[in-house]
């Protein structure tokens, strides 16, 4: 599942930029320019460094970062304070940035095929298809889009009906809940995972 997440991101950030700008108010283009620049990107041919760092500025870019950081810090966000909350913002960035780009060179082939569009009270969310060149049969991603102010912003990613976004809050909740229900469990981790330290 992780593989299948992971693949659906990189084709979607890695074409995004250049799209966003071009067909903002159209959800269905966005996805639809969607192509194998990203492999090439972060894939294979860049340095781990490169990865990360290009994975940093695609998903400050072009995702809704504070929104999905609260969202998967769920009902947490609420008793952390403010100074916990923007680092845990800025340790999940960098978490999600090393995390995936670490895996992206093992990843080549895949196509990604835009099925169909529809409203959302946020936004819209966009249906397609990752096409695997082993030929299993396509997988189903829904890119779950919010307009904000005629500009869409990625909110979540959800893979055969599972979300990337609730996926990753069960995660960061059990962590918290080993940790006694402090927040700062978690930040933490994170910190130990990222090499970031408070107040960088």
């Amino acid at each position: 599942m992780r593989r299948i997440v992971l693949t659906a991101f990189v084709l979607f950030v890695g074409a995004l930029g250049p799209a966003i700008l071009t067909a903002a108010a159209d959800p269905a283009a966005v996805i639809n320019n969607l192509g194998n620049r990203a492999l090439e990107v972060l894939g294979k041919n860049a340095t781990p460094a490169q990865r990360v760092a290009r994975f940093h500025e695609l998903f400050r870019e072009d995702f809704d970062v504070p929104g999905i950081a609260r969202f998967v810090l769920g009902r947490y966000w609420k008793t952390a304070t403010p100074e916990q909350q923007d680092e845990f913002t800025r340790l999940f960035e960098d978490y999600i940035a090393i995390v995936y780009s670490s895996q992206l060179s093992a990843y080549t082939g895949e196509t990604l095929k835009v099925t169909g569009s529809r409203a959302d009270p946020e936004g819209a969310i966009v249906a397609s298809e990752i096409i695997r060149p082993s030929g299993a049969p396509p997988v189903k991603v829904e890119w779950h889009l919010a307009d904000q102010h005629g500009t869409y912003k990625i909110r979540d990613v959800a893979v055969d009906g599972i979300s990337m976004a609730v996926t990753q809050r069960s995660e960061f909740a059990s962590v918290i809940q080993r940790n006694g229900g402090q927040v700062q469990g978690l930040i933490a981790m994170l910190r130990e995972k990222t090499g970031s330290a408070s107040g960088r």
